[in-house]
């Protein structure tokens, strides 16, 4: 039996539900580490499309699978085919929403556990007309990472790139925000959720035309790199601080590959350090990144989250992959009819493992 879809309106400031949409056509997007995206089609002469309500960056638009929030975010921009008689709403997940919130007032804090860092950090943004980003069931990932942030309300830090830079640090972890009833069918909230940065397990075996066809795998070997240096903040003394690290059994293997980034705002060496290793390790193997398409009524798009990983198996011709991917992106398209088609973004585990401590 095929899963119902559905899409409601909210206001974001308070979740509250303003009423469900006519849907014409429906897709959605979970990306890992990032805010992902929906497209909403609905009938541009519908009551529901009502330009004093609906407005963009003032409106939220969460999706319902039977009943279920399977995902949310702002509405950002709509476009109206007149012609065609159609409104086509598009949205990003709830992390665009920090992608314009700043430190305005500066922020330090030294050698906090990470963790306890973004609570701090979502209880500031939540507290200064915020979208009451919950943070409350946060826990350390093992024994947990201790960080220090330190911006001057001068650098006017952005929180979402700040959480980014947190996440990609060795030690660091995979994020995501879950829409969910805080009230049934009156109230959406929002839930800030971390996992293991290496990757979740899950049961799933996929294999190439048993229950998904494997639409296309590319092989990237654009993160290669033998040498890493990590450029900081000027420590008072008209320079830069800098780490490097070096791959050299990789540099055996190939001419020399040297990748720099800056961190403007960093002003510790071992935070240098961690980033240069985390580039180095994500470095030290090329990517295989397959794309495919899940065979339908057989699997939930709640079933794939991006940071879980699950078993690929795929055997054609130069493609001969028996291995464990992280997806990196699930979409999911919901046409007139009801019809859901599931599609995956992969990529190798070993890009995931090594990017942690080795």
């Amino acid at each position: 039996m095929s899963a119902t879809y559905a899409v409601v309106q909210t206001e974001m400031k308070t979740g509250n539900v303003v009423r469900p949409l006519p849907v014409t056509g429906l897709s959605f997007t979970h990306t890992l580490n990032a805010p992902g995206a929906a497209t909403v089609g609905i009938p541009l002469f519908a009551p529901e499309a009502d330009s004093e309500s609906l407005v963009p960056g003032v409106s939220g638009l969460v999706v319902l699978r039977d009943g279920i929030p399977v995902w949310g975010g702002i509405l950002w921009t709509l476009s109206a085919d007149i012609a065609a008689g159609t409104l086509t709403l598009n949205a990003s997940g709830f992390h665009s929403h920090y992608k314009a919130r700043h430190f305005a007032s500066g922020w330090s804090t030294r050698l906090q556990e990470q963790t306890k860092l973004l609570q701090n950090w979502f209880a500031y943004f939540n507290a200064d007309n915020g979208i009451g980003t919950d943070a409350s069931q946060l826990r350390r990932i093992g024994l947990g990472r201790f960080r220090t942030a330190m911006w001057t309300r001068y650098e006017l830090r952005n929180a979402a790139e700040a959480i980014e830079e947190l996440a990609d640090n060795i030690g660091g972890f995979n994020f995501r925000y879950e829409a969910y009833w805080k009230v049934p069918d009156k109230q959406i909230g929002n839930r800030f959720v971390i996992a293991d940065r290496s990757g979740v397990k899950t049961a799933h075996r996929l294999t190439h035309r048993a229950n998904c066809n494997v639409t296309r795998v590319a092989y990237d070997s654009t993160a290669l790199c033998t040498q890493a240096y990590a450029i900081g903040a000027d420590p008072g003394n008209g320079g830069k601080l800098v780490a490097g690290k070096v791959n050299r059994s990789l540099a055996e293997r190939m001419p020399e590959r040297v990748k720099v980034a800056t961190y403007s705002d960093v002003k510790e060496t071992q935070t240098l350090f961690d980033k240069a290793s985390a580039t180095i390790n994500a470095g030290a193997v090329p990517v295989a990144i397959p794309e495919l398409t899940l065979y339908p009524g057989i699997f939930s798009p709640a079933e794939f989250i991006p940071g879980e990983y699950a078993a690929i198996q795929v055997d054609a011709g130069y493609v001969a992959l028996y291995d464990e991917f992280v997806v990196t992106e699930c979409a999911t398209t919901v046409d007139v009819n009801g019809s859901e088609s599931i599609s995956l973004a992969l990529a190798s585990k070993d890009v995931f493992t090594n990017a942690d401590a080795s």
